[in-house]
C-alpha cells in the first residue's frame, strides 16, 4: 500500500507508520510550528461511508476536549478531496504491545506503574463523559522517558447515551472486551477498567484472561468459565495485586472498582516499588482516594470484624477468670468495663487500655 499524501500544505509527509482497516496514519512535519505529529486518515474505501466519516470526525472532537499527559493530544482536524483527517501528537517510543513482544512479562512493579499512568488518563477521560471502548495493549504507547499514553479514541462513546454503532454492534479487540460489550449490551467507563485490568493481567502472566477464536467463543468463556487466578501464572505477584486485577476482571460492572481513580488506589496499595523500564516515576496526575466498592468481597470484610469481636470477647473471659480465681483470699476490686462509644479505632484502644490496667491485679 503507498503511503498517504500530506493532508495539507502546512503537513509534510515524512513516512507511513502504520494503516488499519479504518485508518492510515503517517509522520509529518508542520511546518508553521516546527513540530513531528502524527497524521490519521480515514481509509479510502470508507470515507463514502457517512456513518465512519461521522464516527472518525467525532473522534477529533471529543479527543481535542481531552488535555492530560497521559493520552495522546489532538491538535488539528478537517478534510481534503472528502476525506477527514486528524492531525495528533507524534509519540516516539513504543507501544505496550511491542514491549510484551520483546520483554515478556513484566516485573509486578513495572505494571503497577504502567497501570496508575492508564487510570489517570482514563480518569480524565471518564470525567468528561467519554468511554474509550478500545483500551488494549497497541492503544497504550510509552515514550522513551516511561510515561504511558492512551491513544485511539476512534470508537470512543459518550457516557451521555450518544452513539454512531446501531444496537448489538461490537467494537474493540475482542481480548479486551468487558463480558457486557461482547456481548453488545450497554458499555459504560466499567469496561474501559475491565480492558485495563485484562491489559494488567497480560502483563504479568503473558497470556489474556480469556483466550477464544471468535467472539462467541469468548462470550460463552466469560458466561460459563472462570479466569485462572493470576498468582497460578505468575506466582511472584504480590496477593493485593492479584486482588486488585482479578477485582477488575469481575463479570458483572457492578463488581469492579467504581471508577479508574479507584483502581488506582487498589494498584497503589500493592506493595511494590513503582518504578517503569529504566527510572522511578510516580503518577503523572494525583488520583482521587475514593471509598471503595469491593461488592461481593463485602463479606470478607465482615467475616473479619466479627472475627475480631470473638477474640475480643473471649480475652474478656479469660481476664475475668483470671481475676476471680487467680487473687488467692483478696476480693477482686470492681472494675469498670471499657468504653463502647467512639470509633472502631477508639474502641480498640479503649479496650486494650482497660485490659492493661486490670490484668496488674488492681
Amino acid at each position: 500500500m503507498s503511503a498517504p499524501q500530506t493532508s495539507t500544505k502546512r503537513y509534510r509527509r515524512v513516512r507511513l507508520l502504520g494503516h488499519g482497516g479504518m485508518a492510515t496514519v503517517e509522520l509529518a512535519h508542520d511546518t508553521e510550528l516546527d513540530r513531528p505529529v502524527a497524521i490519521k486518515r480515514l481509509a479510502e474505501n470508507l470515507a463514502a461511508n457517512e456513518e465512519y466519516k461521522q464516527r472518525f470526525l467525532r473522534e477529533a472532537r471529543l479527543a481535542a476536549r481531552l488535555s492530560h499527559p497521559n493520552i495522546v493530544g489532538v491538535y488539528d482536524a478537517g478534510a481534503e478531496h472528502g476525506i477527514p483527517y486528524i492531525v495528533m501528537e507524534y509519540v516516539e517510543g513504543e507501544t505496550v504491545s511491542d514491549l510484551l513482544r520483546h520483554r515478556g512479562r513484566l516485573e509486578p512493579a513495572e505494571a503497577v506503574a504502567l497501570g496508575l499512568q492508564a487510570c489517570s488518563g482514563l480518569e480524565t477521560a471518564h470525567d468528561a463523559g467519554l468511554v474509550h471502548r478500545d483500551i488494549k495493549p497497541q492503544n497504550l504507547l510509552i515514550t522513551p522517558d516511561g510515561t504511558v499514553k492512551i491513544a485511539d479514541f476512534g470508537i470512543a462513546r459518550s457516557i451521555d447515551g450518544t452513539q454512531l454503532t446501531q444496537a448489538g454492534t461490537v467494537l474493540g479487540t475482542a481480548a479486551y472486551l468487558a463480558p457486557e460489550q461482547a456481548a453488545g449490551a450497554q458499555v459504560t467507563a466499567a469496561a474501559d477498567i475491565y480492558a485495563l485490568g485484562a491489559v494488567l493481567y497480560e502483563l504479568l502472566t503473558e497470556r489474556p484472561p480469556y483466550e477464544a477464536d471468535s467472539l462467541a467463543e469468548l462470550f460463552a468463556k466469560q458466561t460459563e468459565g472462570s479466569i485462572t487466578p493470576l498468582r497460578e501464572l505468575a506466582p511472584t505477584a504480590p496477593a493485593r495485586l492479584e486482588d486488585a486485577v482479578m477485582h477488575a476482571l469481575a463479570r458483572a460492572p457492578r463488581y469492579r472498582p467504581e471508577s479508574a481513580a479507584a483502581f488506582a488506589v487498589e494498584l497503589d496499595a500493592t506493595p511494590t516499588a513503582v518504578t517503569t523500564v529504566g527510572r522511578s516515576v510516580a503518577p503523572t496526575r494525583p488520583m482521587r482516594r475514593l471509598r471503595l466498592n469491593w461488592g461481593p468481597a463485602a463479606p470478607r470484610r465482615r467475616r473479619w470484624v466479627l472475627s475480631a469481636a470473638a477474640i475480643l470477647a473471649a480475652a474478656l473471659v479469660a481476664l475475668v477468670l483470671a481475676l476471680s480465681l487467680g487473687g488467692g483470699s483478696r476480693s477482686p476490686k470492681p472494675v469498670a468495663p471499657p468504653s463502647t462509644s467512639g470509633s472502631t479505632a477508639q474502641q480498640a484502644r479503649a479496650f486494650s487500655d482497660w485490659l492493661r490496667g486490670n490484668a496488674a491485679g488492681g
